[in-house]
């Protein structure tokens, strides 16, 4: 059933301006999370249809192109050298075997081709196969991301010089919880990374995780911190943190379904224009849960049978969700 003009916005739930340029305090965001449920997705599925079309999703797919040994101490991640989760150590992918993933992410429905490595951050001599794979990828037809680590000065400008379009570098969760989750770099340097990139003119790529330990006060400083930016990321990850046995999450619970979906919701509502990405985490949402999250604005999603060392939906899976709900790929 379309909306018509007879459904009227509910009072808690304003049709919503532009909020292109403005400042979002996290109390209004903390706000915006504790709305009744229905007044929340009303008001993400208006904003969502005034900028973008409320059944296409765009599709990206993820490959780990160096796998293994990160210096540091990422309390969620598996490829960490001070845990261990089993994941052996890999050296770079060879050029022809990214090349063969890229393909078979293109046929099967993929409009972007991400590469991940596992360093705290790429040293020159390190740059220059990615730079290749960046050249030949995009060289396919897709749309080319990266996400490395930190970035030095002048690292950027031969990233943009190769053709890239998005560099991702997530910033993970509230500046005043970051501590609680890496120790061997500090928030400021995530943001300094992003500044390089924005500054060559390569779209930026930044999110966070949930279920990492923090309240809800902690997820509405995360969105806040990546709405402010200027402008805000042009993709905005929301992971939905997979515990892996090894790391110093392996135990922590699962963010309420309902939750998840209301921080997609408030990052629709507070990023008009990004795109809000599904990533991490979708292999143990439902169905359902997933056809929420789009309601509430999600309009990207990771999509291949990998993601980085954790296991996605199969795309026949993917497939399916997309025939049900009849959204259509962009």
């Amino acid at each position: 059933m379309t909306m018509t003009s007879q459904h009227s916005a509910p009072k808690t739930a304003p049709a919503p301006q532009s909020t292109d340029g403005r400042k979002w305090k996290v109390a209004e965001i903390e706000a915006l999370l504790k709305l009744p449920f229905n007044d929340l997705l009303f008001r993400a599925q208006q904003v969502h249809r005034e900028h973008f079309d409320p059944n296409a999703v765009q599709r990206s797919t993820l490959l780990s192109i160096k796998t293994g040994g990160c210096s540091e101490d990422c309390g969620y991640c598996s490829q960490s050298a001070r845990y261990d989760t089993g994941l052996e150590r890999e050296r770079l992918l060879a050029l022809e075997e990214v090349l063969e993933n890229a393909r078979a992410a293109k046929a099967k429905g993929s409009s972007r081709f991400c590469m991940g490595a596992a360093w705290r951050g790429p040293k020159d001599k390190d740059l220059e196969p990615v730079i290749d794979m960046i050249r030949e990828v995009k060289a396919l037809g897709l749309e080319t991301c990266v996400t490395l680590g930190m970035l030095k000065e002048g690292q950027a400008e031969k990233l943009r010089d190769a053709g890239l379009d998005y560099y991702n570098h997530n910033i993970d969760t509230a500046p005043e919880f970051y501590g609680q989750v890496i120790t061997t770099h500090t928030f400021q340097d995530r943001l300094d990374t992003l500044d390089r990139v924005r500054n060559v003119g390569i779209n930026v790529c930044s999110g966070g995780i949930v279920g990492m330990g923090e309240d809800r006060r902690n997820r509405a400083a995360m969105i806040a911190q990546l709405a402010n930016m200027n402008p805000p990321p042009e993709s905005v990850p929301i992971n939905n943190l997979v515990a892996i046995e090894g790391t110093p999450m392996a135990d922590n619970e699962q963010v309420d379904p309902i939750e998840f979906v209301r921080t997609i919701a408030v990052a629709r509502i507070t990023m008009p224009n990004s795109f809000v990405r599904l990533s991490a985490g979708r292999q143990q949402m439902s169905d359902e849960m997933q056809a929420l999250c789009f309601a509430a604005g999600a309009n990207s999603m990771f999509y291949g049978d990998r993601l980085l060392t954790t296991d996605n939906p199969e795309t026949d899976r993917d497939e399916a969700l997309f025939a049900k709900l009849g959204l259509k790929a962009i």
